[in-house]
C-alpha cells in the first residue's frame, strides 16, 4: 500500500509520544486538559437535547441559535463585528484549524508560525503540502511582530497566533496583536488566531487580533474554557467569502457538528459563568504552586502570563524529559513544539494539585 508523500512526512504527536514507555503510577503533566468536571448545568442541557430527540444532523455551519450566540459573544468579549451567517461550529478547534489551512494554503505556500508553538500547526502545513516558517519568540516567549514581518514573502500565504500559547503561557499585548494583524492586512497575508485558553489569564488581557483587521480567522472552542474536552466542540469567526471557502471543505470532513455537543456549547456560554472564573483561579493558584517550587529549585523560567502550562528552560529538553519518565512524572519535551523549543520542557498544570506536589517531589533530585 502506498501512501500520499504529505502524510508520510507528518509526524505522530510529539505530545502522545510522551506517553510512551510510561512507568506504572506515573504523574501525567504531559496533556492540557483540566482535571474538573463539565459544570452540571451544561451536562443537563445535554441530556435534555438527547430526551427532546434531537439526535439528528443539524446545519453544516451549526444550530442557529448557538451560531447567533457565539458572534454576541464574538461582539461583547472581543470587540469582533461579526454575526451569526459569519459563524461556523465545527468539531472541535482541531477541525476549525485544519479547514482554515486547507482552504488558504496551496503546495508552496508559506505559513508563518511561533516557534516553539503548538504542534498542530506544522504537521497541518506539511499535510496540504505548505511549508511551515518558524519564527523565534523574543525574550519573553512572545511573538514579535518585526520578526514576523522580516519573514514574509511573495510566498507567504498564511500567519498563526496563538494568544494565550500552548506551550508557552505567553499572552500578547495589545500593540503586538495590533501590530501583526495590520502587517498581515497590508501584505495581503491571512492571519489564523487561536484563541482557545483566552479566559485563562492571570497578568494582563486578552486582545483578539481580529478586532483590528476583517482578514483575521478566529478559532476557538469550548473545550478549555468549560472542561469540555471529550465533546469535541469548536467554532470560528469569518469575514466576507472566507465562510464559503470553509464550509466546502467541512461538509465534506464532517457535514456538522455532534448536535448534543451543540446543545451543552449553548448552554455553556450563554449560562452562568462563575464555573469559569473558579477555574480559572484554581489555575492561577497551581501555576503560582509549581513556579515557587522551580524557584525553590534555582530552574530558569519565565512566569507564565496564561493557558495552563510552564515552559522551563532545563537544557537538553529531551534528556530531562526521558530521565524524569523514569522518574515517575510525564512532561512533554520542548522539541516536539519546534526547534526553538529544546532546551525546554512543557508542564501542564492542569492536573490536581496533589498530583502536582508529588511530581515537584519526584523532580526535584533531577532538575
Amino acid at each position: 500500500m502506498r501512501f500520499a508523500s504529505c502524510t508520510e512526512k507528518i509526524e505522530i504527536s510529539g505530545i502522545r509520544k510522551c506517553f510512551e514507555g510510561a512507568i506504572p503510577g506515573s504523574v501525567n503533566l504531559g496533556l492540557g486538559q483540566p482535571d474538573f468536571d463539565t459544570p452540571e448545568h451544561i451536562k443537563r442541557a445535554a441530556i435534555q437535547a438527547i430526551e427532546r430527540g434531537q439526535c439528528g444532523y443539524t446545519a453544516n455551519c451549526g444550530v442557529p441559535e448557538l451560531r447567533s450566540a457565539i458572534a454576541r459573544k464574538f461582539c461583547s468579549e472581543n470587540k469582533i463585528d461579526c454575526t451569526a451567517e459569519e459563524i461556523m461550529v465545527t468539531s472541535g478547534a482541531s477541525e476549525a484549524l485544519f479547514l482554515v489551512i486547507a482552504a488558504l494554503v496551496d503546495r508552496g505556500d508559506e505559513v508563518l508560525i511561533g516557534d516553539p508553538a503548538f504542534l498542530s500547526y506544522v504537521e497541518l502545513t506539511k499535510l496540504v503540502g505548505g511549508r511551515p516558517v518558524g519564527v523565534p519568540l523574543d525574550d519573553e516567549l512572545r511573538l514579535d511582530p518585526e520578526d514576523v514581518s522580516k519573514r514574509m514573502t511573495d510566498k507567504t500565504k498564511l500567519l498563526i497566533v496563538n494568544s494565550p500559547s500552548n506551550p508557552t503561557g505567553s499572552v500578547g499585548t495589545a500593540d503586538q496583536m495590533r501590530a501583526v494583524a495590520e502587517i498581515a492586512e497590508d501584505r495581503g497575508i491571512a492571519v489564523l488566531s487561536d484563541e482557545v485558553y483566552e479566559h485563562f489569564i492571570y497578568r494582563g488581557e486578552h486582545v483578539s487580533p481580529g478586532r483590528f483587521s476583517d482578514n483575521v480567522i478566529t478559532v476557538n472552542a469550548v473545550s478549555k474554557t468549560y472542561a469540555m474536552t471529550g465533546w469535541r466542540l469548536g467554532y470560528l469567526a469569518a469575514k466576507g467569502a472566507a465562510l464559503d471557502q470553509l464550509l466546502k471543505i467541512h461538509q465534506y470532513v464532517q457535514a456538522c457538528a455532534s448536535s448534543i455537543s451543540q446543545a451543552a456549547a449553548f448552554a455553556a456560554i450563554t449560562g452562568p459563568q462563575d464555573c469559569v472564573a473558579a477555574m480559572r483561579d484554581e489555575f492561577r493558584s497551581r501555576r503560582d504552586l509549581l513556579v515557587e517550587g522551580f524557584q525553590e529549585m534555582g530552574v530558569d523560567l519565565i512566569e507564565p502570563d496564561g493557558a495552563f502550562y510552564l515552559f522551563p528552560r532545563v537544557g537538553d529538553g529531551d534528556a530531562v524529559a526521558e530521565k524524569l519518565g523514569k522518574a515517575g512524572v510525564i512532561v512533554v519535551p520542548g522539541s516536539a513544539f519546534g526547534p526553538g523549543g529544546k532546551e525546554h520542557i512543557r508542564i501542564s498544570y492542569a492536573a490536581a494539585r496533589s498530583q502536582l506536589e508529588e511530581a515537584l517531589r519526584r523532580m526535584k533530585d533531577i532538575l
